[in-house]
Formats: structure tokens, sequence, C-alpha cells
């Protein structure tokens, strides 16, 4: 063999390694990142629903800053978040819980993303304006959060 087929060959075989390398390093910052959101709405779903439940003493100021946090969180683009082949059947189980069905079913999914933006706006035009206000916003935000996870997301195992 010549030498520059080798060194061809050689570059080529290590562009590939790279490549391959660099997507499973892109997969797994995009679940890392994913995550981490959802990390972050579970603070802030944490505190409105322990004030809703009077599990924590309600504070309007708390309560319209976590709302408004959470609001942001939804606005947020996601697509990078959600990489084909990053679901808990191609990564194992104690990666994520992500079922394949996501990728799927992905305008359902969008549609219920959309869902749970609107629950969150909604959320942070009530939970400052009171107990009452913050109670009727908590309910449909929950159900919104619901419906993905009830789909999309598999049990603990």
């Amino acid at each position: 063999m010549k030498l520059s087929t080798k060194i061809i060959s050689a570059t080529l075989a290590l562009s590939l390694g790279a490549t391959a390398v660099y997507a499973a390093a892109h997969i797994n910052s995009a679940v890392g990142a994913r995550q981490a959101q959802m990390s972050l709405y579970g603070f802030n779903i944490g505190l409105l629903g322990g004030m809703a439940q009077g599990k924590i003493d309600y504070d309007a100021d708390a309560a319209a800053k976590a709302a408004s946090n959470l609001a942001a969180l939804t606005a947020l683009d996601q697509s990078r978040m959600w990489p084909q082949g990053s679901d808990n059947v191609a990564l194992g189980a104690d990666a994520t819980r992500a079922k394949p069905e996501l990728w799927a079913n992905f305008p359902d999914v969008a549609a219920k993303g959309m869902a749970v933006n609107a629950a969150a706006v909604a959320m942070a035009e009530a939970a400052g304006g009171g107990l009452d206000s913050l109670r009727g916003a908590i309910g449909p935000l929950g159900q919104a959060c619901s419906a993905c996870h009830k789909a999309y997301r598999a049990p603990k195992e």
C-alpha cells in the first residue's frame, strides 16, 4: 500500500472515531442539560406545590419568583436537548427515563411542551396573587407536566 493511501486511511479512521466520540459526548451533554432543566422545573414546582398543599407557608414574593422562573424555563429552546438516540433503550435506564416513543411522536411531545409553557405562564400570572390564586393554577400545571411524563417517561426502576 502506498504511503499516501495509508495516510488517507489513517486520517479517515481517526476522523470517524472522533465523530463517534463527538456524537456520544453530544448525546451525554444533551441528556445532562435536559435532566438539569427538569430538576429546575421540580425545584420551582416543589415550592409552589408545597405552598398549595399548605406544607410551606405562602409567600407571595417567593411564589411569584418561582413561577416566573418556571415560565422562563419552559420558554427555553430545548431542541438540542432531545437528539435521536438519547432514550432509555439506547442509553440504558440508569442514564435516562425518556422512552423511544418520544421521538416517534414528536408533534405530540411539542404540543405537550407548549401546554406546559401555557400552564407555567398562567401560574406566573396567578402565583403572587394569593394562595387561592396559586391553588387554582397548580392543578393545570401538574396535569400538563404529567401528560408528557405518563406518555414518554419510563417509571423509576
